[in-house]
């Protein structure tokens, strides 16, 4: 058996009942770490985490929602007294929506910046706490091709575009540490959320995907599952990726390059 890349580590994998979130936090457990995965639904998550543990893996489940400031100590706090400390924290959690930009609306811009952005921003000031004083740790971002490529609801779009620069601010800031952070930008990947987006079904309707969404998307190259997601951010966490720090790595099958 090849050893395990991420044997004895600690990681929080926040958005982890399905999807993306649910792959790394799958695949982390296969290559040894122990996961701390949260969501905001009770049922699905105990389900993932349970799935985790029937594989003999080490896993616990936090109901928490990364807009919270009190759910978030609320993890951290739950972590430390689970496993003794960390070493990896997956910021995956957050919401698409596809309102244009005539008609959004104050409440919902500041309901979905406060979580992708929000969450970024907080989850990784607590884990600075644990991984400063030891001068190690990984801060993987999950963010969007909508980043570079804004294609998506106009509060989506500039939540991904602020992901990846606070990426990069989070590592200048850490230059010179052996704490490191990256982000991945996922493209089109089969999961519940993309569903919903094809078919219209998120906030905001179909406009944004009929204008120039489906442009972008080259339909000829199919979408990328969440394991590949997953792939990338274990080259991150891994000592794989132990000299990359500030990026914001593409995974889209060339279908948005």
């Amino acid at each position: 058996m090849e050893k395990q890349m991420l044997l004895g580590k600690v990681a929080i994998v926040t958005g982890a009942s399905y999807g993306i979130g649910q792959a790394i936090a799958e695949l982390f457990a296969e290559e040894g770490a122990k996961i701390v995965m949260t969501a905001r639904g009770k049922e699905k998550l105990d389900e993932a985490v349970n799935k985790i543990k029937a594989k003999g893996h080490k896993a616990i489940g936090i109901v928490a929602d990364v807009g919270s400031l009190e759910d978030c100590k609320k993890v951290f706090d739950t972590t430390i007294k689970e496993f003794g400390d960390l070493d990896i924290l997956v910021n995956n959690a957050g919401l698409g929506e596809q309102f244009v930009i005539e008609e959004t609306e104050d409440d919902w811009m500041k309901y979905i910046l406060n979580i992708n952005v929000g969450g970024v921003i907080r989850y990784t000031r607590e884990a600075l706490k644990y991984f400063l004083p030891k001068n190690d740790g990984v801060i993987i971002n999950v963010s969007s091709v909508n980043g570079s490529r804004p294609v998506c609801g106009a509060t989506y779009t500039a939540s991904k575009g602020a992901v990846h620069n606070v990426t990069k601010n989070i590592a200048i800031r850490l230059a010179g540490t052996n704490i490191r952070c990256n982000a991945i930008a996922p493209g089109a990947t089969e999961t519940p959320a993309a569903e919903l987006n094809m078919a219209g079904k998120q906030p905001g309707g179909s406009k944004m995907y009929q204008l120039y969404g489906a442009k972008y998307y080259n339909t000829e190259l199919p979408s990328t599952l969440p394991i590949d997601q997953a792939y990338a951010c274990l080259y991150l966490a891994s000592k794989m990726g132990r000299m990359v720090k500030g990026q914001v790595l593409q995974v889209c099958n060339g279908a948005f390059l």
